[in-house]
């Protein structure tokens, strides 16, 4: 009997797209890049807001995800949203949006800084220019 094939996690993310984000996160207080296990994390003193890395899928073929933090009312809305986004079904508030090259990087930034204020101290929070309720 052969083996199922298995989804696999690497480090298979495009220079372009690692830029993108690393300008993203080091733009936020405190924070600071470091190799994850697989792919690249950006964190805010011991806690991860995002998290990019390749993921090969024997069905899906070879995609590029960031992981990232939501709370309230986003949260919900993404849970629901469907592709790009999923929810990765660990801890109550992370999901993943699949980056191509149709991805809103514009929404990527305000997710980025959402990430980063759902983990952050309050003290780091209020230093971070983010709109207010509409």
């Amino acid at each position: 009997m052969a083996a199922t094939p298995v989804r696999r996690l690497t480090d298979d993310v495009p220079a372009e797209v690692e830029a993108r984000l690393r300008r993203m996160c080091l733009g936020l207080p405190d924070a600071y890049e470091e190799r994850a296990w697989v792919g690249t994390r950006w964190r805010v003193r011991t806690r991860t807001f995002v998290h990019v890395l390749g993921i090969e899928d024997p069905v899906d073929g070879a995609s590029v995800t960031m992981t990232f933090r939501a709370a309230g009312e986003e949260l919900e809305a993404l849970r629901h949203a469907g592709p790009p986004f999923r929810v990765l079904g660990w801890g109550r508030d992370a999901m993943g949006l699949t980056l191509g090259p149709d991805t809103d990087w514009d929404e990527v930034a305000e997710l980025v800084v959402e990430s980063y204020c759902v983990l952050a101290p309050k003290k780091l929070v209020a230093l971070v220019d983010r709109p207010g309720p509409a």
